[in-house]
């Protein structure tokens, strides 16, 4: 893991907060990166009622098990990838309120079959809102996004514009959209999305 002093987000040349501005009421999409997210890849099998027991007690809540679905606490949110694979998200790779996830996550494996890898600072999330912002997205990826297919809290794992991310609905009202992406790919896909979004109004909000 990077140290936290060295940490750069991989959007921070391009300025972003110097350009982030209050939506406009004409502005159809709101476009901002929210980087440093704790991202912690979990394997685990789900038949394993001891390790999925030890698992929820860990994060204070079952982990997801129907697919393209999340659950969350206060502190946490989990990403249904696969049968045997979740995403564990948190607001940092170390959050100033508690031990580092994958520790945690670890430690409530001892014993028991499982892999746990922090994967934080491959990625970045670009959160994307407003009332075109499903339009956009359409533009460059093959999911159904119509609310009554992928309503808020579901997740997927997709492509965007030729570029792998996972997709997550965070809230109807707007509607608001996270994408993850690795940071290798992030300055490609949001220059895209600033294209392919000017027919629309954009602005450009903070992290």
């Amino acid at each position: 893991m990077v140290e936290r002093y060295l940490r750069q987000s991989p959007l921070a040349h391009l300025g972003l907060d110097g350009r982030a501005q209050a939506v406009r009421g004409e502005s159809g999409v709101a476009m901002s990166e929210q980087p440093f997210r704790g991202i912690v890849n979990l394997r685990v099998q789900p038949d394993d009622s001891e390790a999925m027991a030890a698992l929820e007690s860990a994060l204070g809540f079952a982990l997801p098990v129907e697919p393209n679905t999340t659950a969350a606490s206060a502190t946490a949110l989990a990403f249904w990838l696969g049968p045997d694979e979740w995403w564990i998200v948190t607001p940092g790779p170390e959050p100033e309120s508690g031990p580092n996830m994958a520790v945690t996550l670890r430690t409530a494996l001892t014993d028991r079959r499982g892999a746990v890898t922090d994967v934080s600072d491959s990625r970045t999330c670009i959160r994307i809102s407003g009332p075109r912002a499903r339009d956009l997205l359409c533009k460059g990826m093959p999911l159904d996004l119509h609310p009554r297919v992928f309503p808020s809290g579901c997740c997927a794992q997709s492509h965007l514009a030729k570029t792998g991310v996972v997709l997550h609905l965070i809230a109807e009202d707007g509607p608001t959209f996270e994408l993850y992406v690795l940071r290798s790919f992030a300055e490609y896909l949001w220059l895209w999305l600033e294209d392919a979004a000017r027919e629309y109004g954009l602005t450009i909000t903070s992290s």
